[in-house]
């Protein structure tokens, strides 16, 4: 199926992409799970990258936890060439940049004259002020989540963008996890969503509350899935272990009257990472964590007490490396002119909601 030329993949919506791979996947009729074959995934964002010669030059700014593994990604591109790794450690930046032959530095405003474009890695009260200076210097963003402190700052990085013609791209992860391939494939008409992310307590993040550590990464998920206004939202929560909120729960009414309810916790004692969609004739478990999907139906026959019969379906996707289908995201929407997934606009619309969520969880 994914057979066609370089030329009409060229032309094809990273959404579009998505739905072919999906669309090749054998759903078990059994109840051993089916292994969905994705590991041609990345071959596909490779092809719709590397169309243009010129490797884009990239840096890597900041590295808490997940920017060494940001510059792991763009030193095995053919399509980038890492040209500097940024931290105000310059001994972590230094041994990172050893690793991939390249330069280290601890001041940013040091390499905006010598790249395309960054990956922002850093707290988030400095997202702001990087990406505004960055792309003032023409450089194209990767932002991790959340995109900014506030609405406002989220908002004049966006107008920059948008006047410089440049992409900005923020690291909502979740959506290239495997899973979402499925979700998005056999979602329809969305009623009622359920999701629970929990994890043990860790001093990463905890200068940002769990609604923005954890739970914007559901918000942001529901909210492209439901594409509807929000019309209510309440909200409740606290702090156990840290100064901010450690465990919240919010629940999101839309004006199409579908209706979330959204579980967040980082002093858990296990992980998990779970959606539940429920819609008319059809129920949906995606467990993000074990990259396990399934699918519940309303059948046409009906059973001895009179009811439609329950069809079942279970597909077991390999690991994609989502962060690593994020960056080649990123590199395509910069050499095809096009739309990231995760626009500006999408990473503000979640942290609004986050946002909003918070205020009402008082007091802390």
């Amino acid at each position: 199926m994914l057979s066609a030329n370089v030329g009409i993949l060229l032309n094809l919506s990273f959404t579009s992409v998505k739905f072919l791979i999906s669309n090749t996947f054998a759903l078990s009729e059994n109840k051993k799970p089916a292994r969905a074959k994705v590991s041609y995934i990345m071959s596909r964002f490779k092809i719709e990258a590397s169309f243009m010669s010129r490797l884009l030059k990239v840096a890597v700014v900041g590295f808490c936890h997940l920017g060494r593994w940001h510059a792991d990604k763009y030193a095995a591109s053919a399509d980038c060439e890492l040209v500097a790794v940024v931290d105000n450690n310059l001994e972590a930046a230094e041994a990172v940049a050893q690793k991939h032959g390249t330069q280290a530095c601890s001041n940013y405003r040091d390499i905006l004259t010598e790249v395309d474009a960054i990956s922002l890695v850093v707290p988030t009260n400095g997202h702001y002020k990087i990406a505004r200076e960055a792309l003032k210097a023409g450089i194209h963003c990767l932002v991790e989540k959340p995109i900014s402190e506030t609405v406002e700052q989220a908002t004049e990085l966006i107008e920059i963008a948008e006047a410089k013609m440049l992409v900005l791209q923020v690291g909502h992860i979740e959506r290239f996890n495997s899973v979402m391939l499925g979700i998005e494939q056999n979602l329809k008409h969305p009623q009622f969503i359920e999701s629970t992310r929990l994890a043990p307590f860790s001093l990463r993040a905890t200068d940002v509350s769990v609604v923005l550590d954890l739970m914007i990464h559901d918000i942001d998920i529901i909210l492209d899935l439901v594409d509807s206004p929000i019309s209510r939202i309440s909200a409740s929560g606290t702090s156990v272990l840290s100064d901010t909120i450690d465990i919240a729960n919010a629940r999101i009414e839309f004006e199409n009257k579908c209706v979330a309810n959204v579980t967040a916790s980082r002093i858990s004692q296990k992980r998990e990472r779970k959606l539940r969609i429920f819609s008319k004739d059809s129920y949906i478990s995606a467990d993000f964590q074990e990259k396990i999907l399934s699918i519940n139906k309303k059948g046409k026959t009906n059973n001895e007490a009179g009811f439609k019969d329950i069809e079942h379906q279970e597909i077991r996707y390999d690991n994609t490396e989502a962060l690593n289908l994020e960056v080649l995201d990123f590199i395509r929407a910069i050499k095809t002119n096009g739309q990231p997934t995760v626009s500006g606009v999408d990473g503000r619309r979640a942290l609004q909601t986050a946002i909003e969520i918070t205020s009402l969880i008082l007091p802390i």
